[in-house]
């Protein structure tokens, strides 16, 4: 029997090893090859290879246009081997004028709306170069750049694009990579193209100089910046920050003294659709009470309208709090991630990217001067040669004539090279009349000049940054200036305002519940007859207060700290709620002493297990931190007991746990924010266990049955001053030793 010889070479290798070095190149292709723009062109490589492809088939901007799916199959066939659809979806971002600020390609057909409707399929739609993408191409014909074999080695493509216009800034960039990212939003290009010639004249400059010409990004889709100028100068300096977008908005005045909001231009890659459908939910889920209803009258310009409830409704109130809930206002980041020439990754600042594309194009300028001197100097040694069959018309004849080998003949007679015997070989005899003599000089005096100034060009920097300087204002006369307008508009930032609670949700009466496990809930209405409250198996009722859906709610917990939470934030419905723990950090070991909405001539009475306290205004008890704000500081071994509400009443009664009464003037008791308060009433042993506050002309009343309750007038033996330790409860006194509501 033969034995099988093994399939291949079998290599033992370390499996973490294998998979370091393999990922290592995912991320470096996913980075070099997908991702990021070189910062010279600012194409990403199926970009750059979507506009070689278009400019090979000639679609330049003059000619006709033709398919996308003969464009896309060209790129996939000969220079990208990726799929189809990633393709298209490049070619058709590069022909939206509402995600390019300058398209790059001209689009006919279907090519998506700001809706976020897609493209038509590639079979349907048409395209071309656009004249900004044909600036991108000038020189490529010239030696401007290298070339590189394509993936099969079969075609040639271009590096990187000689890229008169600066595109990287001008149309901006977004994609991921392994471990980074590039986001830079687009610019306006006269703006761009003014620092470009202020950084030649002076290459010292500083960002902050630049930034009196680049004032900040223009999107395609208009809007208003609102990002202090400070963090607009610092984002251009190190590379990385945001921008702070707004829709453009203005109101409009109706019938009857009546007005409606009408938004004209909404921020940089928001989806018109899905914002209305946002608006419309927000509507429904009733958060937006000064808002009556939302429409879409958009035709090519963006028009949404926008209808208050009153004529009394503030119209910035209302957009504050459109900014606030939806997509009328974004955060664009800016980082400014890019491959450098060396196709390394760099984050730059804006003057690092300036100065490389004006490297770039200096580079250009001088492979193009390289490349037409070269040109000239064979035409000029042509020229040469039809001169000196001029000058020797016979004797040129003759050897033609007789000569076996009149080339050597030519080149040894004349002494000329191979190249000029041959151009006299291949001249007619119309050539040869004295007016086509007169055009051969007057054209090599042309090209003479024409040489010493490129090799004067070539010579000279100063030329060279010359030249350049007047590229970049052609292309500011060609792309910028009045034909271009900014788009994107500035604003000073606004003023942080805190929206009132009956503008961020419509006021509904509700009822508040807190089992005695710590669940939370409300349910819509006051009046709950016949609709008792469920619980938990093993759980029961504690807290029930009426409020409404516009209320904050003041939590008071035995480690003397309130919190607050906002009625519309806690959970409704007739479910089960979800417990406190969940909203708040109160610690483990610690319960809720007392609940009540907020109002703002609130006024509590803090008491802690040991007797101490004092009265604390209702403002100082808010606090808008989850762990709550500390304000009684009760001592070792106690903890926070009464906190009840002192606004109405002139004293209280304090009860201890040795069932004895004794009651203090409100006046008697001091006024803090914070601390652990004075003693109120004293013990020798055991605590503070009942509380309340209530008017002495009224008397005191507590609850002596199910239905009924006592009050006691005769209060003198039982006021005193603080720090006293009281009298036994009168007789009749519940044995709960508690006053009952």
């Amino acid at each position: 029997m033969r034995s099988l010889a093994p399939a291949g070479e079998i290599r033992e290798i370390d499996f973490a090893e294998a998979l370091s070095e393999r990922y290592l190149s995912y991320a470096l292709s996913t980075i070099v090859s997908r991702s990021l723009p070189d910062v010279r062109d600012g194409l990403k490589p199926v970009q750059r290879r979507i506009l070689h492809a278009m400019h090979e088939l000639r679609l330049d901007p003059a000619s006709g246009y033709k398919k996308c799916a003969r464009v896309v199959g060209d790129v996939i066939g000969k220079f990208h081997p990726h799929g189809e659809l990633a393709v298209y979806e490049a070619l058709v971002r590069l022909a939206q004028e509402f995600s390019q600020r300058y398209p790059l390609v001209d689009g006919q057909g279907n090519f998506g709306n700001v809706d976020g409707d897609n493209a038509a399929a590639m079979r349907y739609t048409e395209s071309r170069l656009s004249k900004v993408a044909q600036a991108m191409l000038d020189g490529l014909e010239a030696d401007a750049v290298d070339l590189r074999p394509t993936y099969d080695g079969e075609e040639r493509e271009p590096v990187v694009l000689p890229a008169r216009f600066p595109n990287l800034l001008a149309n901006g960039a977004a994609g991921i990579a392994v471990g980074m990212a590039t986001s830079i939003p687009p610019h306006n290009v006269g703006e761009i193209c003014a620092a470009l010639l202020h950084l030649i004249d002076h290459p010292q400059v500083h960002t902050a100089e630049l930034l009196e010409h680049v004032r900040g990004p223009d999107f395609p889709t208009g809007g208003v910046l609102v990002e202090p100028a400070e963090n607009i100068r610092l984002a251009y300096e190190t590379g990385r920050g945001s921008f702070r977008l707004r829709a453009r908005w203005e109101k409009e005045a109706a019938a009857h003294g009546l007005y409606r909001i009408v938004v004209t231009e909404i921020p940089y890659q928001v989806q018109k659709g899905r914002l209305v459908e946002k608006i419309a939910v927000l509507l429904e889920e009733k958060k937006l009470p000064l808002l009556a209803d939302v429409r879409d009258e958009s035709t090519e310009d963006i028009r949404l309208v926008l209808e208050p409830k009153t004529r009394n409704v503030d119209a910035e109130l209302l957009m504050e709090q459109l900014f606030r809930l939806t997509e009328l206002e974004v955060k664009v980041p800016h980082n400014l991630n890019v491959l450098d020439a060396a196709g390394v990754p760099r984050v730059m600042s804006l003057k690092a990217v300036l100065q490389a594309f004006l490297d770039h194009r200096r580079e250009v300028l001088q492979r193009e001067s390289r490349h037409r001197l070269a040109l000239l100097l064979r035409r000029i040694e042509i020229l040469k040669a039809e001169l000196v069959v001029y000058r020797n018309l016979d004797a040129v004849i003759r050897i033609i004539r007789e000569e076996k080998d009149p080339k050597s003949a030519i080149m040894e007679r004349f002494k000329l090279s191979e190249v000029q015997a041959e151009a006299i070989l291949n001249m007619r005899l119309r050539a040869l009349s004295r007016l086509q003599e007169a055009a051969i000089k007057k054209e090599l005096k042309e090209l003479q000049n024409e040489e010493a100034g490129l090799l004067a060009l070539l010579e000279s920097e100063r030329r060279q940054w010359h030249a350049l300087a007047e590229q970049i204002r052609a292309t500011a006369a060609e792309f910028g200036g009045e034909r271009d307008p900014r788009r994107t508009l500035f604003a000073a930032p606004p003023a942080i305002r805190e929206i009132p609670a009956a503008a961020r949700i419509e006021r509904e009466p509700v009822t508040l519940f807190c089992s005695a496990k710590g669940w939370v809930r409300w349910v819509k209405g006051h009046s709950l007859e016949g609709q008792e409250p469920r619980y938990k198996e093993g759980d029961g009722p504690r807290f029930a207060l009426p409020a409404e859906s516009t209320d904050r709610i003041l939590l008071f917990a035995t480690n003397g700290r309130f919190y607050t939470l906002a009625v519309d934030r806690l959970p409704g419905g007739r479910g089960q709620g979800e417990p406190l723990r969940l909203l708040i950090d109160l610690p483990n070991g610690h319960d809720v002493v007392a609940i009540h909405v907020y109002r703002p001539s609130l006024s509590f009475l803090l008491a802690s297990s040991d007797g101490r306290g004092f009265l604390l205004a209702g403002e100082d008890a808010l606090s808008d931190r989850k762990a709550g704000k500390a304000v009684l500081n009760a001592g070792e071994g106690a903890l926070a007991r009464i906190c009840i509400d002192a606004s109405e009443g002139d004293a209280a009664a304090f009860l201890g746990q040795n069932r004895k009464l004794s009651i203090l003037k409100l006046e008697e008791i001091p006024r803090m924010s914070r601390g652990r308060g004075v003693i109120l009433q004293r013990y020798k042993s055991g605590g503070l266990a009942d509380c309340k506050v209530f008017s002495l002309a009224e008397g005191l009343s507590w609850r002596v049955g199910e239905n009924r309750t006592r009050t006691e007038t005769n209060l003198r033996p039982y006021l005193g001053r603080r720090g006293g330790a009281g009298r036994l409860v009168p007789a009749g006194f519940p044995r709960s030793n508690r006053f009952g509501s």
